[in-house]
């Protein structure tokens, strides 16, 4: 598990403005993409929690 490159979803298209993400050693790391020097970190469990819950629209009344 060893990637190192940022990724962003494919659902940003060509906008900059977007989250990107990473994996390091044993950590997951996010990002925006026009704030690159502020990044998150997280275990792996709690990342997929996270899109878990973003899947079941439990934080869409955040939007």
């Amino acid at each position: 598990m060893a990637q190192l490159d940022w990724q962003k979803s494919s659902f940003s298209g060509d906008d900059s403005n977007c989250v990107e993400v990473r994996v390091g050693t044993g950590l997951v790391e996010l990002r925006e993409s026009d704030d690159g020097n502020v990044i998150l970190h997280a275990t792996a469990t709690a990342f997929a929690d996270l899109l878990s819950t973003i899947k079941t629209g439990t934080l869409d009344h955040h939007a």
